[in-house]
């Protein structure tokens, strides 16, 4: 078989099947991409150059979609290099949502497309005008109805779709849905794994030391902003680090934005800390950025009590490691959280803009020790149950097969 990836980052979501693929040694796998400094035995990258942005005078609704398109025309640029030095896949497998798979089909016009449909963007219902504190400025409406224009045209275009969730495949219109299968993800349930072990003896994570008799509050995020309730978990630190002396919290994520608005002065964090001020001790909480992938998972296996929030948008890994690793959990009681977790079975539902509810919540894990085992621990046969790697894997190679065949 030969297999064309296209995503502009190198594995991104790939990185399980390429590493199936790659090592069976049967395959040819070319990942077309930008370039970076990832590598993996057995995959070909093929580097194209990062595309200008889009031109200051193009309509502000339209600059994403100039971009895409700017990006179709280049990956479609090195797909002509490739067939002239003969290579035809037999499946190209790509992500949709910044537009590069938009001109295969004119390289390759008889060659199955398997894409990648992550999120349908919507005025109501889902993220936009979720969070009242933040409301959809006044005129943007358009912006997000162009938003889809990819979307709009990858799905009147030959392929099919994936998406990991039914609550992203429910973000998209009906006459759309038959054009995607939802896969769902899986984790490395070997690395991502309870470790009661750890709890026993002091550990340093990103810089600060964690006694066995801390009780730690965790958060994890890409980026520490609204989308993922940095500023729920933030004003809920007051009542959190009043109740109990012992309580320590470390939150990993950067000072980037990757969804939603930036802060109008400043990053999401130093806007946040001003609000609280003085009502909490900053030196219980620690900010630690963004971590390496070990310190990490030893972050979710030491937790006493993990915080995840979302919008009604897209789930992190996070999510999933965090069921998979067993950790006592509070989530958001919005659609894509519940999805995963079910209240007071594999973790707490907490209303996403009531700071107070979760902190009681979180307080309630430190306090109930019995109710935190068997959260803990059914969290983790959850996630043996319906996260297991190879059965996503096996699902996928399964998909690949019928899209090659013409099955869907």
């Amino acid at each position: 078989m030969k297999y064309l990836f296209v995503h502009q980052n190198f594995p991104a979501q790939y990185v399980h099947l390429l590493r199936r693929l790659a090592a069976r040694g049967q395959d040819e796998i070319l990942f077309l991409t930008e370039n970076n400094r990832a590598m993996l035995d057995g995959v070909r990258k093929v580097v194209r150059r990062v595309p200008r942005a889009a031109h200051a005078s193009t309509h502000r609704d339209a600059q994403d979609f100039e971009l895409a398109c700017i990006r179709a025309q280049a990956v479609a640029g090195s797909g002509e290099q490739l067939k002239s030095l003969g290579f035809v896949p037999d499946i190209v497998i790509g992500h949709h949502g910044w537009g590069e798979l938009l001109n295969v089909q004119d390289v390759w016009p008889n060659v199955p497309l398997l894409g990648y449909y992550e999120f349908y963007y919507n005025e109501t219902g889902f993220d936009v005008g979720f969070d009242p504190e933040f409301p959809l400025p006044a005129g943007n409406s358009p912006r997000v109805r162009t938003k889809n224009a990819v979307n709009l045209i990858a799905l009147n275009s030959p392929g099919h779709g994936q998406t990991p969730t039914d609550f992203q495949l429910s973000t998209y219109p009906d006459w759309a849905t038959p054009r995607i299968s939802v896969l769902r993800e899986g984790v490395d349930l070997d690395i991502c794994r309870p470790n009661p072990a750890i709890s026993k003896k002091p550990i340093t994570l990103g810089g600060y030391k964690v006694a066995p008799e801390d009780k730690l509050v965790t958060y994890v995020a890409r980026d520490l902003e609204p989308y993922r309730g940095f500023h729920v978990m933030m004003r809920a630190l007051p009542r959190l680090l009043a109740a109990r002396p012992d309580i320590r919290v470390i939150m990993v994520g950067g000072d980037g934005v990757s969804y939603g608005a930036k802060s109008p002065v400043g990053t999401w964090r130093e806007r946040m800390m001003g609000e609280i001020g003085d009502r909490v001790d900053w030196s219980r909480v620690h900010f630690v950025g963004k971590v390496p992938y070990e310190g990490y998972i030893k972050l979710l296996q030491r937790s006493d009590a993990h915080v995840y929030l979302t919008y009604p948008f897209v789930t992190s890994w996070s999510l999933r490691e965090a069921l998979a690793t067993g950790c006592a959990l509070v989530g958001s009681n919005t659609a894509p959280v519940q999805e995963f977790v079910q209240h007071r079975k594999t973790g707490l539902l907490t209303p996403f803009h009531n700071p107070e509810a979760l902190a009681d919540s979180v307080l309630e894990l430190l306090e109930n020790r019995a109710l935190s085992t068997r959260l803990r621990r059914y969290a983790r046969a959850w996630a043996e149950k319906h996260l297991d790697m190879k059965e996503y894997l096996e699902n996928y190679e399964k998909l690949i097969a019928d899209v090659i065949e013409g099955r869907v």
